[in-house]
C-alpha cells in the first residue's frame, strides 16, 4: 500500500513541476526573447538561447523552490546563454539592423496610421539605442525595455550597482543627444 502511495505522490508532485514550468514558459518567454534578441540580433539564434536557458531550468528544476526571483533569475541564465553564444561567434559584427525589434514592438489599438508612426517612431529610437557602446547600450535595454532595476540588472550582468547607474546615466545622456541632434536634423 505504501508504494503504491508513493507512486502517486511522485506522480503528483511531478505534475507539479511540470505545471510550473510550463507557467514559467509561457510567463517569460516573451521577455527571455527580447533580452536575447537584444544581444544576439537574430531570430533564430535568440529563440534557441531562450529555449537552451529553458533547457537549463530544466536540468536545475529541483532548485526552483529556492529562488527568490524568478524573472531575475532566468534573465540570468539566458544573459548567460547569449553571452556564451556571442563569445563563439565573434565573427557577427554588434550593429545588426533592429527593424526586426522594431516590428514586434507593441502598438495595439491604434490605427493604421497611427501604427506606422510608432513603428516609425520605435525604429528611430533603436537605431538611436544601436549608436550607443556595448556597455550602455546594454544597460538602457535591461532597463527600458526589460523594466528590470538597478539591483536587478547588477545581478544579471556581474557588476556593481553603482556600474549600473554610471552606465545607465551615460545611455540616457547619450540618447538624449542622439535624439535632440536627429531632431534638429530634420
Amino acid at each position: 500500500m505504501e508504494i503504491a502511495d508513493k507512486a502517486v505522490y511522485d506522480g503528483t508532485r511531478q505534475h507539479a513541476e511540470e505545471a510550473a514550468l510550463a507557467a514559467l514558459v509561457s510567463q517569460y518567454a516573451g521577455t527571455l526573447y527580447r533580452v536575447a534578441y537584444s544581444v544576439l540580433r537574430n531570430s533564430a539564434d535568440a529563440e534557441d538561447a531562450v529555449q537552451e536557458a529553458f533547457l537549463r531550468v530544466l536540468r536545475h528544476r529541483d532548485m526552483l523552490h529556492e529562488v527568490r526571483d524568478q524573472r531575475v533569475w532566468l534573465i540570468r541564465i539566458v544573459w548567460n546563454v547569449v553571452l556564451d553564444r556571442k563569445r563563439r561567434m565573434k565573427t557577427r559584427p554588434e550593429t545588426d539592423d533592429v527593424a526586426e525589434l522594431a516590428r514586434v514592438l507593441p502598438a495595439s489599438g491604434l490605427n493604421a496610421e497611427e501604427r506606422a508612426a510608432a513603428a516609425q517612431h520605435h525604429a528611430h529610437v533603436l537605431s538611436c539605442v544601436e549608436q550607443l557602446p556595448a556597455k550602455e547600450r546594454q544597460v538602457l535595454m535591461l532597463s527600458a525595455f526589460e523594466e528590470l532595476t538597478s539591483v536587478e540588472i547588477a545581478s544579471v550582468l556581474g557588476i556593481t550597482e553603482s556600474s549600473v547607474r554610471s552606465r545607465l546615466f551615460r545611455a540616457r545622456n547619450l540618447m538624449a543627444g542622439l535624439l535632440n541632434h536627429e531632431r534638429s536634423a530634420r
